[in-house]
């Protein structure tokens, strides 16, 4: 299994969440998840908040086209991108568009 897939237009990416880094940023894989260091701590859903809002701007979309699909509470997650409009680089590691 790959740390993504897509569903039609939309990519799902399993992500393993870091918070209370030095910076946002992608940082490789983690296992079979997509690490994402985020400045954010693990409180109130603020890291939820700031995960969502940094894939929006990653992938070109608006934030209301990056959806939690699973992991509120925990470190790993799975997020819905619908129809992303670019892949960057660091997440690409291996995407494909459809």
């Amino acid at each position: 299994m790959n740390h993504f897939r897509w569903d039609g237009a939309d990519l799902i990416l399993d992500c393993h969440l870091q918070p209370k880094a030095s910076k946002d940023e992608f940082a490789g894989l983690h296992g079979e998840r997509l690490k994402i260091r985020l400045t954010a701590p693990p409180v109130e859903g603020k890291a939820n908040a700031q995960l969502l809002a940094f894939l929006a701007n990653a992938f070109a979309v608006s934030k209301s086209q990056v959806s939690l699909e699973s992991g509120q509470q925990s470190r790993q997650k799975r997020v819905r991108i619908k129809q992303p409009q670019r892949l960057p680089d660091e997440a690409a590691l291996t995407v494909q568009s459809p």
